[in-house]
């Protein structure tokens, strides 16, 4: 049976370590460059290497469990044989971190949940990938495991969470409206479904607004919800979307505040300071739930776009 024809394996970079250990042995590499091109049974991979049957047989088991062989048992001159081919010519890694797009005079950014640079949580608080709890529940300090770039969904009762966005706007252009959304919800033992919270968005040091949470959503699994997720907990929240503009600040349309995005625009700027939070002293302290694009019911990230434009209608290549 020939193979041929170029195949990707994409693997995120949590996943990504069980595969690097499998591939961190001689023999296994090997057994992947013997069957490049054709498959082979146990028994000529056993000739070819020069090894045990058991030990050949056990990294062909170890290679198929990590998704790189496909085994298949096809019948042969004295019985079935075990007949091996390689899945994937190339491996493609998906490194954490921020995702930036472009399109016609705006820069969208896409990020992590879990890549934020400053975090001051109240318990009841925790955090989680897609596969596992990272460290332990309601103990602040792990959100500073340094796990934490895979979470995929965090929560605490009060308290906030910064992220750093880059300012992607090109150098010459000015900042016309700045867009944020997530999906988001109240923090709740368990989950509440009349749980209010009101939750507070800071860019820099000017408070953007607060929108008022109506409940802890869960008790249902949703599109995105991990199968090792208990649903008697937070599975989802609400995709909201503030926007500074030259009018002011909205979520959804609504009014928020006099911020407007002349205030954001200032020379020589970085990067923008996200901050989500539950002020300690607000009316309705119900926490925060954040979730990723691998939980809750929208697959995104914190999203934000940056709208630009040019004095005249000039265009620049480089960026801030």
């Amino acid at each position: 049976m020939a193979v041929s024809g170029k195949r990707v394996l994409e693997v995120e970079s949590e996943s990504a370590t069980a595969l690097f250990r499998v591939l961190s042995s001689e023999t296994r590499v090997l057994i992947l460059s013997l069957v490049s091109h054709n498959a082979m049974n146990v028994a000529e991979l056993t000739a070819a290497l020069n090894l045990p049957h058991s030990t050949v047989s056990l990294n062909i088991k170890q290679l198929a469990q990590a998704g790189l062989l496909q085994v298949e048992y096809v019948p042969g001159t004295h019985g079935t044989q075990k007949l091996v081919s390689k899945r994937y010519d190339e491996v493609l890694v998906k490194l954490p971190g921020v995702a930036v797009e472009a399109a016609a005079n705006v820069a969208e950014i896409r990020m992590p949940v879990g890549n934020y640079r400053h975090v001051e949580a109240v318990a009841n608080c925790g955090l989680a990938s897609d596969r596992r709890y990272i460290g332990m529940i309601d103990d602040p300090r792990s959100f500073f495991e340094p796990d934490h770039v895979f979470a995929q969904i965090l929560w605490f009762r009060s308290g906030f969470v910064e992220y750093a966005f880059p300012n992607n706007v090109p150098f010459g252009s000015r900042l016309t409206r700045l867009e944020l959304s997530a999906e988001l919800c109240s923090e709740a033992p368990s989950y509440d479904l009349d749980w209010p919270s009101d939750i507070t968005l800071w860019i820099d040091d000017l408070e953007i607004g607060t929108w008022t949470s109506p409940a802890d959503f869960g008790g249902v699994a949703t599109r995105l919800t991990p199968p090792w997720w208990n649903i008697d907990q937070s599975t989802y929240g609400l995709l909201k979307s503030w926007s500074v503009t030259d009018q002011g600040s909205f979520i959804d349309g609504e009014r928020l505040s006099d911020v407007n995005v002349g205030q954001l625009d200032t020379p020589g700027r970085t990067h923008f300071r996200v901050r989500l939070g539950v002020k300690a002293d607000a009316v309705n302290v119900g926490g925060l739930n954040l979730f990723g694009r691998k939980f809750g019911n929208h697959p995104q990230d914190l999203l934000m776009r940056l709208h630009y434009g040019f004095p005249g209608g000039e265009r620049a290549a480089t960026l801030r």
